[in-house]
């Protein structure tokens, strides 16, 4: 689930079995549940990891509810057949619309899956040449290469420099302005060469394209939007002492995220008011933990370096 999409093989097709190693798979699982019988979200089914050996830990009278945006994962989601399992094709930002009562336990596993990765059809990778697409939820929404015909040259700038914290920013906004006026930019293959001609400089083994694609990836599916709203509401729907796990997979997920469950700060007004003795401040987070994959899951999936886990307890009613 990395930015940069590392397969080699070219494949046309759609594929709803492509290969999936869910990262962090049996820590984010223990981080989640404290109840075999309780209700949990895993708002990022992708091909299921998490969600099985979730199902798997529950007991007969344990509910978990699956969510994704991709149909493709939705698909995949279907197939399971369990009763315990309600699958919704939606973003995760509208969770709280589907939900009748407080859940025990909320998951989110950012970014993108391999399978969206390695589907070159799909348009995420700068290594396979295929249409420019990028969206999560290919039901709905503007394509990449739609909106690269339209947008002006300094948003597309400000795409590039706050999603991908490109510093060649400006060069690529201005090359693709000037690239469109004669031919449209339609496919991976088009941007990534377009890209390479003008960032001449790169940190070791990156592709030049890797920012760039990240931030158009970022902005049309409007992924920090989405953890933002998420993240608010997850202070509301999890139970007292429910527990919430993500996991991101670059900086600016895991900034959002840090800064959601960091104590808050007591305005002075408010300081005569009752803080608990364990550290809660009413409404807040209990910041758990911080977990890295190890060495031998980094060995067996190189595409986990990036994964960073935080785990928090919602406060005491």
């Amino acid at each position: 689930m990395t930015p940069a999409a590392l397969s080699s093989k070219p494949e046309r097709t759609l594929s709803t079995n492509a290969t999936h190693t869910t990262v962090l798979l049996h820590e984010a699982v223990d981080a989640l549940m404290s109840d075999p019988a309780g209700l949990y979200v895993d708002a990022t089914f992708g091909r299921g990891g998490h969600t099985r050996l979730l199902l798997s830990r529950l007991s007969a009278h344990g509910r978990l509810i699956a969510m994704d945006r991709d149909p493709q994962a939705i698909e995949v989601a279907r197939t399971i057949g369990d009763p315990r399992l309600t699958v919704v094709h939606t973003a995760f930002s509208k969770l709280e619309q589907h939900l009748t009562e407080p859940i025990d336990g909320l998951l989110l596993d950012l970014g993108v899956s391999s399978p969206q990765i390695d589907t070159p059809i799909r348009g995420f990778s700068f290594r396979l040449d295929a249409p420019l697409d990028m969206r999560m939820d290919t039901s709905q929404g503007m394509t990449v290469a739609d909106w690269l015909q339209t947008a002006e040259q300094n948003q597309i700038k400000e795409v590039i420099d706050g999603y991908g914290e490109e510093r060649f920013a400006a060069r690529i906004a201005a090359a693709i302005v000037a690239r469109r006026a004669a031919q449209p930019i339609t496919t991976t293959g088009q941007l990534a060469s377009l890209v390479a001609s003008v960032v001449k400089t790169r940190e070791k083994g990156q592709d030049p394209a890797t920012r760039t694609f990240q931030a158009f990836r970022i902005f049309i599916n409007r992924e920090l939007e989405e953890l933002n709203a998420i993240l608010t509401q997850a202070q509301r729907i999890l139970k007292p002492q429910g527990h919430l796990v993500v996991i991101s997979f670059h900086s600016l997920e895991d900034r959002i995220v840090k800064h959601a469950l960091a104590p808050p700060k007591i305005d002075a007004a408010l300081r005569h008011l009752p803080v608990r003795g364990d550290g809660f401040v009413p409404g807040a987070w209990k910041s758990l933990s911080r977990i890295k994959p190890s060495d031998a899951e980094i060995r067996r999936n190189p595409r986990a370096r990036s994964a960073v886990m935080r785990v928090a307890q919602k406060a005491m009613a």
